[in-house]
């Protein structure tokens, strides 16, 4: 607890306090304190990286979910692999992805990798074993 910002002034300061540099990566995404300046909007989810609970961080600001997460880079295996729309095998086919391409994973779950491909892919869901870690 010794993050939480504390005194009467906490209501229009951010919820936690991060000592050193505030921006959580090099891509120069927003610092300091996000706000909704209207409804949040509703997305194809095939094409933005956004679901119930969870949110590419770029999209702080614009959608409004309980976490948003830095994408983590992951290479597709040699062999390539089936972009589902749903974490399970008789999912709908989003887009069949050669070896190598860039996966940016924004959740694990089940044995399963959500995410989007490229910046500006589709997204959806890969098995975890379709991945590997980024060379370069």
């Amino acid at each position: 607890m010794d993050n939480l910002i504390q005194g009467p002034s906490a209501a229009k300061r951010p919820v936690f306090s991060f000592s050193g540099q505030i921006e959580l990566t090099e891509s120069g995404l927003p610092s300091g304190q996000l706000t909704l300046s209207g409804p949040s909007e509703r997305l194809d989810a095939g094409h933005w990286p956004v679901r119930g609970d969870l949110a590419h961080v770029r999209l702080a600001g614009k959608v409004f979910v309980p976490h948003y997460a830095v994408p983590m880079p992951r290479s597709i295996v040699p062999c390539g692999a089936s972009l589902l729309a749903q974490g399970n095998k008789e999912s709908e086919l989003r887009q069949e992805l050669g070896g190598g391409t860039l996966f940016n994973v924004l959740d694990f779950s089940g044995g399963w990798a959500w995410g989007q491909v490229g910046e500006d892919g589709f997204v959806g869901y890969l098995p975890m074993e379709a991945l590997e870690e980024r060379q370069g």
